[in-house]
C-alpha cells in the first residue's frame, strides 16, 4: 500500500516539474519563462536537478479493516473531520422502523412521515425524546425509511432504537430500494454519529457494512429476560459518573461474530446471570460485553445491546438500574454527536479478560 502511494506521489511530482519546464501549460498572455538549458554534467556544466523524494503517507495497516474495507477502530485517525456538521443544530433522529419481530417497548407501528403522533405504548421512542429534550437536544423521530434516506445529514446523530431486520430496505420503491443504505454510508463518511440500541443488533444481517458498523458484531440469540449486574470497564465521557456496578434487567444478547477493535465500555457480570445463556449459543461466560464504541469509515459509533424493557426508558425510573442506564445512553449519544469527546484513549477500570481489549 505504501509503495503504491509513494510511486503515485513521485510520479505526480515528476509531472509537475515537467509541466513547469514546459511553461506550465499557460493559456494567457503572460510571458513564459525560458526553459533553462541543462548542460552535460560531464562537460562541467551545472548538475541535473533531482526530483525531490516525497515521503510516503504512513497510515497504520491495523486501521484498515480489509473485510469491511473501512478505516475502523479506536483511533481518531479514522474520523473524517471535514466540518460537515459545524452549523448543524444539536439535533438527533430516532429511527425505530421494524421489518421483523417488534419489541413491546416500541409499541404500535407509527405512521409515515417525520414526527408522527405517538401512542401511549411508544415507550422507548418517547423516553428517548424526553431524555434528549431534558439535555437541550432536539429530537425528531420516524419509522419511515424515506425520511431517513432524505434527511439523515441534518442530524448530528441517528439513533437506531431496536430497528431490526431489513430496516433500511425499501421494497416499495420502483428503483433505488437501498437508498437508505447509501445515505447511511455517506453520512458516516462525512463524520456522522451512529447510536445502536438493543435490537439494532438484529438488523441488516445481509449487509456486511452494517455488521462492521456494529463493531464486527451481530445479535445471535438470548436467554430469558432476567436480572444481572452491569459493570463499567473503562473511563470515557459516556461512563462518567456511572456507578462501577449496577443492577439491571435485560435479555443479555449473545453475539456472533464477537466485537473486535473496539473500546469496551461495559459488560455484564455473568456470575449474576441465571441461566447464563440459551442453546445453542454457549454464551460469553468469561467476558460478556454490553456496550462499546469505535470510529467507523469516517464517523463515530456508540453501541449497546441493552434496552429491552420499557421501564428502562420511563421517567419514573421504575426499572432496575434505569437511572444509570439512562445517564449512560444520554452521555453516549452526546459523544457520538461530538458534543463531548468520543471513545477516548483506553483506560481500564476492571475487566475479566484484558487480552480482548486491543489498542489501535
Amino acid at each position: 500500500m505504501k509503495s503504491k502511494k509513494t510511486l503515485a506521489l513521485a510520479m505526480a511530482s515528476a509531472l509537475a516539474l515537467t509541466l513547469a519546464a514546459c511553461g506550465g501549460g499557460s493559456d494567457n498572455n503572460d510571458p513564459v519563462a525560458e526553459t533553462p538549458v541543462v548542460e552535460d554534467p560531464v562537460a562541467g556544466g551545472p548538475d541535473v536537478p533531482e526530483v525531490p523524494e516525497v515521503p510516503p503517507i504512513d497510515v497504520p495497516d491495523e486501521l484498515l479493516d480489509t473485510y469491511y474495507n473501512v478505516c475502523r477502530g479506536t483511533s481518531p485517525k479514522c474520523y473524517n473531520d471535514w466540518g460537515a456538521f459545524a452549523t448543524t443544530p444539536d439535533r438527533v433522529l430516532i429511527y425505530s422502523r421494524t421489518a421483523g419481530p417488534r419489541h413491546a417497548n416500541l409499541g404500535t407501528v407509527m405512521a409515515a412521515g417525520l414526527n408522527p403522533p405517538m401512542a401511549d405504548n411508544n415507550v422507548m421512542q418517547a423516553g428517548l425524546v424526553r431524555l434528549m429534550t431534558e439535555n437541550g437536544i432536539q429530537a425528531d423521530w420516524t419509522e419511515d425509511v424515506t425520511i431517513l434516506a432524505g434527511r439523515i445529514n441534518q442530524y448530528k446523530a441517528v439513533i437506531f432504537a431496536s430497528s431490526n431486520r431489513d430496516t433500511l430496505w425499501n421494497a416499495a420503491a420502483p428503483n433505488s430500494n437501498d437508498a437508505a443504505r447509501t445515505a447511511l454510508r455517506n453520512y458516516m463518511r462525512r463524520g456522522g454519529g451512529f447510536v445502536a440500541l438493543h435490537n439494532a443488533f438484529g438488523a441488516e444481517y445481509n449487509w456486511p457494512y452494517y455488521e462492521g458498523l456494529l463493531g464486527n458484531a451481530n445479535f445471535y440469540n438470548h436467554g430469558p429476560n432476567r436480572a444481572g449486574d452491569v459493570e463499567i470497564l473503562a473511563t470515557d465521557p459516556s461512563t462518567q459518573g456511572i456507578p462501577l456496578k449496577f443492577g439491571f434487567q435485560d435479555e443479555w444478547y449473545n453475539l456472533e461474530p464477537f466485537p473486535t477493535n473496539v473500546k469496551f465500555l461495559a459488560k455484564v457480570d455473568t456470575s449474576t446471570l441465571n441461566p447464563l445463556t440459551s442453546a445453542p449459543h454457549p454464551g460469553h461466560k468469561d467476558f460478556h460485553p454490553v456496550a462499546w464504541c469505535q470510529y467507523y469509515d469516517g464517523g463515530r459509533a456508540w453501541l449497546t445491546t441493552l434496552g429491552h424493557n420499557a421501564n428502562s426508558f420511563t421517567a419514573d425510573l421504575s426499572g432496575a438500574g434505569a437511572e444509570p442506564f439512562q445517564k449512560f445512553i444520554v452521555q453516549g449519544i452526546k459523544s457520538a454527536m461530538g458534543l463531548t469527546e468520543f471513545c477516548t484513549e483506553l483506560s481500564l477500570i476492571h475487566i475479566s479478560e484484558p487480552t480482548r481489549l486491543r489498542r489501535i
